[in-house]
């Protein structure tokens, strides 16, 4: 059973919309765990189903309706039409794609999820690996069982070990009682580690071997226990590189790289932007508060941007569109506003002193040539404090880099931070839009 359903009426009433839609699905390989289609696209709403109710009318709009949602659209060949089809008929949870490249990516993942082997997830910050990674554990025979997303890079280096494996009470300081860490919980079902290559070489052998023998020895305990946990990793660093610079293991690498999977930065899957924008539009506009379609024109300068920030970088976008077209029906150009830490700390090299600060939050240049927000907004003309704490911060840490030569290391030194710290600032630039690719060395 495919994830969509309709009648022969209904695909003829709605040639191509329907059967582009329909092939889209079929290229993902999407099929439903359960006894029945996950959504119902039919030309009047399906009472107790979750349906898409499709007319053709002589405005497009999108509206939630008691039991699913209502699409009037003008021209079913449109591509914002079928954005806005992709984004109503994926069931929620699951990943939403109309790039070729992003849709091989979805069916090999919906291939592997019927196995148990480790999954290794690549990609830059901000494009979706954790929605792929709960995709495949939705498919997989542990779908009923626990999934644990653990960011590695969120968690304190010292407490890691006890975080994934476990301790007993009074192994350490602090220890008042005993707790089952991270693997434990997973049991029966999929561990996530995000951002593995921020993992400690002395953990990852520790992982190793949690993985080689589907055991883990808690901290302060002297027998191993036994668990059964599927694992994803996820890097957005090249963990190759990384094996031959010395920072992660060559046999954990291998253990890990069983069937490798790639997701694509934003920008090198174009397709995927529409129906991405219309997701994030249902997802954050408020309940009772009309939809706005996304004009072509609107579209048009989403599709032009780079997208540095990826994923979260877009949903920035969208959810400050909502805020901006309040009430009306059509979010446009002048609704759209980027991400602009890169101008932040660009102006800030080279403002003069008493120059305003206008833009988005503080931001000089706003989100579009020469336009911040309207002034409307409040706050919006002037600097809160949070904006200069992250316009010196990073103002220091990228001349620190540069002064460097590009030194991680060395920059870190200078800065008096920890190389793990640094990497974690810079990947949180990275995902509101500044572009730091060029800092990335180690040396």
């Amino acid at each position: 059973m495919s994830a969509v359903e309709f009648s022969a009426a209904t695909a003829a009433n709605h040639a191509p919309l329907v059967q582009r839609v329909d092939g889209i699905f079929a290229a993902m390989g999407m099929i439903t765990g359960g006894p029945g289609p996950d959504i119902v696209l039919a030309d009047r709403t399906e009472p107790g189903r979750a349906s898409v109710r499709l007319t053709r009318g002589p405005r497009p709009a999108l509206r939630r309706a008691e039991s699913g949602l209502e699409l009037d659209y003008l021209d079913g060949s449109n591509e914002t039409t079928l954005a806005a089809l992709l984004a109503a008929a994926t069931p929620a949870g699951l990943p939403i794609a109309a790039d070729t490249e992003s849709l091989t990516v979805l069916a090999l993942a919906e291939r592997l999820a019927a196995s148990d082997i480790p999954v290794l997830i690549n990609g830059p910050t901000g494009t979706g690996k954790e929605v792929l990674s709960r995709f495949i554990h939705a498919r997989s025979p542990r779908r009923d069982g626990p999934f644990i997303a653990v960011n590695c890079a969120a968690m304190p280096e010292a407490m890691l070990e006890a975080l994934l494996f476990g301790h007993q009470k009074g192994a350490f300081t602090g220890a008042s009682q005993s707790s089952e860490g991270f693997f434990r919980a997973a049991d029966g079902g999929t561990l996530l580690l995000d951002e593995i290559a921020e993992m400690p070489l002395t953990l990852q052998a520790k992982l190793l071997r949690a993985l080689q023998e589907g055991e883990v020895v808690p901290i302060g305990a002297t027998s191993p226990i036994k668990v059964d946990v599927r694992i994803i990793a996820c890097a957005n660093r090249d963990l190759p590189l990384e094996v031959q610079e010395g920072r992660f293991r060559a046999d954990l690498f291998y253990r890990l790289n069983v069937f490798p999977l790639a997701l694509l930065p934003l920008r090198e899957r174009g397709e995927d932007i529409a129906p991405l924008a219309f997701a994030l539009l249902l997802r954050h506009a408020a309940p009772g508060q009309p939809i706005p379609w996304l004009s072509e024109s609107a579209l048009a300068l989403l599709k032009a941007h780079s997208w540095p920030g990826n994923v979260r970088e877009l949903e920035n976008v969208m959810r400050r569109a909502l805020l901006l077209a309040g009430n009306a029906d059509e979010i446009a150009p002048h609704h759209i506003h980027f991400d602009g830490i890169a101008r932040l700390v660009e102006a800030g090299a080279t403002a003069q002193p008493g120059a305003p600060a206008g833009g988005f939050g503080g931001l000089p240049g706003g989100g579009l040539p020469g336009g911040g927000l309207p002034t409307a907004v409040p706050g919006a003309g002037g600097k809160t404090l949070s904006n200069i704490v992250q316009m010196h911060e990073a103002r220091a840490i990228m001349q620190a880099l540069a002064e460097c030569g590009g030194s991680r290391v060395a920059a870190a030194r200078r800065l008096g931070i920890s190389e793990r710290t640094l990497r974690y600032r810079l990947a949180s630039f990275r995902e509101a839009g500044l572009e730091v690719a060029a800092a990335g060395g180690r040396s």
